[in-house]
Formats: structure tokens, sequence, C-alpha cells
């Protein structure tokens, strides 16, 4: 059941179902750049400005 974890896009290309998410950008800018970035919906990533570093 693929339809769990994955969401069919167009061409029977498959996108995951998750959200991510982190205090600080570029954590998720990390991930866009990796290998898998393009994996995943931009409006997927959720991430506050000033990050957790001084607290």
């Amino acid at each position: 059941r693929m339809s769990v974890y994955f969401n069919e896009a167009s061409g029977n290309k498959y996108v995951p179902r998750a959200v991510l998410v982190d205090l600080e950008p570029g954590t998720m800018d990390a991930v866009r750049a990796g290998p898998f970035g393009q994996l995943f919906r931009p409006d997927n990533f959720v991430f506050g400005q000033s990050g957790a570093g001084n607290n």
C-alpha cells in the first residue's frame, strides 16, 4: 500500500508524505540541496527564523 506513505504525482512519480520541521532554515536548505531534496514538496518544509542556538 504505497498510498499510505506516498502521493502519486503525474507520470507515475511518487512524492513522500512528509512534513519536515526545524527551528532554523539552514537545516532545511541542506536537505533541499542534498540528493533527496527534490523528492519533497516545497510547502512541506516548515522552519523558524531564529533557531534555538541561544537557548
